[in-house]
C-alpha cells in the first residue's frame, strides 16, 4: 500500500517550502490553527480469500532538517485478522493461520507497524507526470494461532511475533480528474515492487511446531490506483510469492483498497 506514503511525501515537500534558511515564515507562525495529524488517514483492504483488513496511521513524523533531508517515519495500528476462531482439529486450526500469507507480503499489515517509506523521483520537476523509485521498510507485530492437540489448553490461542519487512520498486504517476471538473486534478499511479520479509523461525514454530522454515519469504506485486481529492481514493494490487510461507496458501493474492484521509482543518 504504497500510494498513501507517496502522497504524503509530496505534501511534505510543499509544506517544507514554508520554512526557509531564515526561519519559519508568517504562515508557519499560525500555530493556533494547527491540528496534529493523529489518526488522519488509513485504509480498508478487501482480499480475494474473503479477508477484510483495516488499519489507521497513528502519526507520521519527519526526522531530519525541515526543508532539506528528512526521513518519513510512520506508526500504523490495525486489525488484520478476521478468522480467530477455535477449530476442532489440527488441520482446521492450521487454516486459521492463512491470514499470515496476506500479512507477510502486505507492507502495511500488522497489529503495530513502524516503518519508513517514500519515493525518490528520477527528475525534479513540477509536472504531475513523473517516475521514480519507491521504498518501504520497517518492523511490525503479527499474530499467529497456536496449532496443537485439542487437549492442549494452549491450542487455538494467539501468539504475537516480530516481523521485519522491506519492499522497493518502480513508480509512475500522471494526472487524473473528473470529466466535468478539470480544476480538481489528482493522480493515477502504477507500481511494481519486490517484497522481502523475515521472522525468527523459532518464533514461528512456537505456534506452528511442525512447519519447516527459515523465516524468509519473498514475492512481487504490481498495482495501480487513483487519488482525486474529495472524490475517490482507490487502489488494486496483485501479489505473488516467489518463496511462499509453508502454510499451504501460495496462490496469487488480489487486494482492493479504499484509502481515506481526514482534513486537519
Amino acid at each position: 500500500m504504497c500510494k498513501a506514503q507517496v502522497k504524503d511525501s509530496v505534501l511534505f515537500a510543499k509544506e517544507s517550502m514554508v520554512i526557509g534558511a531564515n526561519g519559519p515564515s508568517a504562515k508557519s507562525d499560525k500555530t493556533d490553527t494547527y491540528k496534529p495529524e493523529i489518526f488522519t488517514s488509513g485504509f480498508i483492504d478487501i482480499i480475494n480469500n474473503g479477508q477484510v483488513n483495516a488499519s489507521a496511521r497513528f502519526i507520521r513524523l519527519y526526522i531530519g532538517e525541515p526543508g532539506r533531508f528528512a526521513i518519513p517515519l510512520s506508526l500504523y495500528g490495525g486489525v488484520s485478522n478476521n478468522n480467530f476462531q477455535n477449530q476442532n482439529t489440527g488441520g482446521q486450526l492450521l487454516k486459521s493461520n492463512d491470514h499470515l500469507v496476506n500479512q507477510y507480503i502486505n507492507p502495511l499489515s500488522g497489529l503495530i507497524n513502524i516503518s519508513i517509506d517514500g519515493t525518490v523521483y528520477f527528475k525534479k520537476t513540477q509536472k504531475i507526470t513523473k517516475t521514480g523509485l519507491l521504498y518501504h521498510f520497517g518492523e511490525r507485530v503479527l499474530t499467529g494461532i497456536r496449532v496443537g492437540q485439542i487437549t492442549n489448553t494452549q491450542t487455538g490461542k494467539p501468539v504475537n511475533f516480530v516481523n521485519s519487512f522491506s519492499t522497493a520498486g518502480l513508480y509512475f504517476q500522471t494526472g487524473a480528474w473528473e470529466r466535468n471538473n478539470a480544476k480538481n486534478v489528482g493522480i493515477f499511479w502504477l507500481v511494481a515492487r519486490y517484497h522481502f520479509t523475515y521472522s525468527n523461525s523459532k518464533q514461528i514454530k512456537e505456534f506452528l511446531p511442525d512447519v519447516k522454515t527459515n523465516g524468509v519469504y519473498t514475492g512481487y506485486s504490481i498495482g495501480f490506483g487513483v487519488e482525486i481529492n474529495n472524490l475517490v481514493n482507490l487502489k488494486a494490487i496483485y501479489y505473488k510469492y516467489i518463496k511462499a510461507p509453508e502454510i499451504g496458501y501460495g496462490l496469487p493474492i488480489y487486494q482492493f483498497s479504499f484509502n481515506y484521509a481526514l482534513n486537519k482543518n
